[in-house]
């Protein structure tokens, strides 16, 4: 297996009942719904997010309880963003490029070591989840802005760029990490050029490249709607921004760049982030990319601001949740990432 050509991997995108249903287009259903779920390092906790109407961030110990109701209503997919709040910050420089020994949990880092600790939240969830709902479909994001000591989404050099090299292998380590706890698919939303090949061959080499999918964060851009997001993950970066490595808003070309080199490094799903605002360029990942199931990422603040719109009185909520994912569909998403999917649930049945 690990001599095997990455463009010889198919079996990865349709591993899982869940996952061989995205493989189509056709009219909302409740499998095409994915919910992001936050998961944080208490492992009692159920904390409202504020900007976040009815989310919150969840505690280990409150999954069962939390999920169960909605496995019942259908809910088949789930993708779980780490929350290390508890975590205590190593001492800068934040360049360090050398992996540092990991002693225990809750050391944020050059390298962002709690990302795939064993006593983390999110290994820890993946085996709650998979005790508990055998059937319920589990992917990760993978990124490292929640778990370094400054926030950004990989090693830095000593002028604060991204060392991209050490931060292409360090992402493609905690996906394999990932891999092995449990996890049905590997999510990484960090935009480092080439990390899709990395994990993809550290798949392979571990001898998942068959078991686990790869879901690129492909046409990723650096939006406004996050906000909301990074209270939730307290993932906002300590200095500067992420333009250098998620997408100008403007740079359609770039986005079309980026799925095709995405396709051709090993996705097995490409996904679009956010969606509303990029209507266009899913439309575009469809045509690039047809034979790919295609996600788009309905972001916190899209779904923050329908719920303003609502509670002004410009529409009904329900209405325009609806309006909202089918245009998506429509542009041609097999699969939706959205803080909705609880509702649709309901709306669905």
């Amino acid at each position: 297996m690990a001599s095997m050509d990455i463009s010889s991997i198919l079996q990865g995108g349709y591993q899982h009942p869940v996952s061989r249903s995205w493989q189509g287009r056709r009219a909302l259903t409740k499998s095409m719904f994915m919910y992001p779920i936050f998961i944080t390092d208490d492992p009692n906790a159920s904390v409202l997010i504020p900007s976040l109407p009815g989310q919150h961030r969840w505690g280990v110990n409150k999954l069962v309880e939390f999920l169960g109701p909605l496995v019942k209503k259908g809910l088949s997919s789930v993708i779980l963003f780490g929350v290390p709040l508890n975590c205590v910050k190593a001492s800068p420089p934040y360049f360090a490029v050398t992996d540092i020994p990991l002693t225990s949990y809750g050391l944020q880092d050059g390298r962002g070591s709690p990302a795939d600790d064993e006593n983390g939240p999110v290994i820890q969830a993946i085996k709650v989840i998979r005790a508990n709902f055998p059937n319920l479909y589990i992917a990760c994001d993978v990124c490292l802005c929640e778990y370094t000591d400054h926030g950004h989404c990989g090693y830095l050099n000593e002028d604060g760029t991204i060392h991209t090299e050490p931060s292409v292998q360090r992402i493609a380590q905690v996906s394999v990490n990932y891999a092995k706890a449990g996890a049905h698919c590997v999510a990484p939303s960090d935009m480092m050029d080439g990390r899709i090949k990395a994990i993809k061959r550290g798949l392979i080499d571990a001898g998942f490249g068959n078991k686990v999918t790869l879901m690129s964060y492909s046409a990723k851009f650096a939006s406004s709607l996050y906000g909301p997001f990074r209270d939730a993950a307290g993932s906002a970066p300590s200095f500067g921004d992420r333009k250098c490595y998620q997408l100008p808003p403007t740079a359609k070309g770039l986005a079309r760049r980026a799925i095709l080199r995405d396709v051709g490094e090993g996705a097995d799903i490409i996904m679009v982030k956010p969606a509303l605002p990029y209507l266009d360029i899913i439309a575009d990942a469809a045509q690039l990319a047809p034979d790919h199931p295609l996600a788009c990422y309905q972001v916190s603040g899209e779904f923050a601001m329908i719920h303003a719109g609502a509670n002004a009185g410009v529409y009904e909520l329900k209405t325009m949740a609806f309006e909202s994912v089918e245009s998506m569909v429509r542009a041609g998403a097999t699969l939706i990432l959205t803080y909705f999917t609880p509702d649709f649930l309901e709306w669905l049945s």
